[in-house]
């Protein structure tokens, strides 16, 4: 079967992969549609390391076509969107409703996948970027079958980090301000969510004028063309004098950073979603902090995929929640290279793969 590998050098497509059977707790799903998302970049050029050879891909629906013992929330033939969490469900972060946390499912990462009886990684318990996976049962959602799966896909991921961490991380409120800095697929999705959490001044800042007119819909009120102006910060406090309540850096830049936190009003609060290098280092004026102000990171929304994947889908069906509208570009799995770099240009909010 085809799929995407990355063997420590280069990603390409080929096309002899092999995928073992479904386990016990395990669900057998053929892929239909996989969202690019930057963190399969950060694989490749080494951002975030992963042993090679992987299986890439991590935003990714489907339909189950197996099952293994003690399964039973998914049957073959339903629509499923898939988390990216293989979390066991008995830990004591899993007990807790934080399933993001789990100890058993972070850093461990399987070898369901083979290719010329050598086996591969698993990148993000997941790997979307392939004919067929196995993935835990846990992982896979159940969706209704109206919901195109090119959208369906863009949940797994995009939507439950930028989304999850306005809605559950965050706690965004009713009439509150929100920064979001960087207006790329995760920085779409934070500004609907605070959107849809009833936040009153949404502004988005990103260095690529062409991405006003998508911000705004997704959520922005105000729009920072961070390439026109020589101070973006100074731009934003024009807007809000005395500071944000929220401000979430969608970028992985130490310097934006910065930014995040000294934007803050009394009791704001910086959330990281972008992912700098391994070893980087941000500072701050620790003074500043003194008036409850809070930097938070955040790993994918502070999501339960279960109840959180369901839940952004019903919005979807509703007309709430964006998902078409992220899908700028469909590709091929053949075209990975020129979705790669359609990507790293800024071409696209979110390109997505289909097989």
């Amino acid at each position: 079967m085809r799929g995407v590998v990355f063997d420590g050098k280069q990603a390409r497509v080929v096309d002899d992969l092999e995928v073992r059977d479904p386990g016990p707790g395990e669900v057998l799903v053929a892929i239909a549609a996989a969202g690019l998302c930057h963190s399969d970049l950060s694989v490749i050029d080494g951002t975030i390391p992963f042993p090679p050879p992987v299986v890439l891909g991590h935003e990714g629906a489907g339909v189950v076509e197996a099952v293994g013992a003690g399964v039973t929330h998914v049957v073959p033939g339903d629509h499923v969107s898939l988390s990216t969490l293989a979390n066991c469900g008995a830990c004591a972060d899993c007990d807790r409703g934080r399933p993001t946390m789990c100890r058993k499912a972070i850093g461990r990462p399987g070898q369901p996948f083979s290719r010329g009886g050598k086996p591969l990684f698993q990148f993000a318990s997941n790997s979307a970027f392939a004919e067929r996976t196995v993935v835990k049962a846990v992982q896979a959602v159940k969706l209704p079958d109206d919901i195109p799966m090119a959208s369906a896909a863009l949940i797994g991921c995009g939507v439950l980090t930028g989304v999850g961490a306005v809605l559950n991380r965050a706690r965004v409120d009713r009439g509150e301000s929100v920064v979001v800095i960087g207006a790329g697929g995760i920085g779409l999705n934070v500004l609907q969510g605070a959107r849809i959490a009833g936040a009153t001044t949404i502004v988005a800042v990103d260095a690529n004028p062409a991405k006003e007119a998508v911000a705004r819909q997704f959520g922005a009120t105000h729009f920072v063309d961070a390439s026109a102006v020589a101070d973006a910060p100074a731009a934003v406090k024009e807007i809000l004098p005395t500071g944000t309540d929220h401000a979430f850096e969608c970028v992985g830049n130490v310097r934006l950073i910065r930014q995040a936190i000294d934007l803050l009003d009394r009791h704001g609060q910086a959330v990281l979603l972008g992912v700098p290098g391994f070893e980087e280092e941000a500072s701050f004026k620790v003074s500043s902090m003194y008036l409850d102000k809070t930097v938070m990171g955040c790993r994918y929304g502070s999501s339960r995929p279960q109840r959180d994947i369901a839940l952004y889908a019903e919005l979807y069906r509703k007309g709430q929640l964006l998902l078409d509208e992220l899908v700028t570009e469909v590709y091929p799995v053949e075209d990975f290279a020129k979705a790669v770099d359609d990507a790293q240009h800024g071409r696209v909010a979110r390109g997505v793969l289909t097989f």
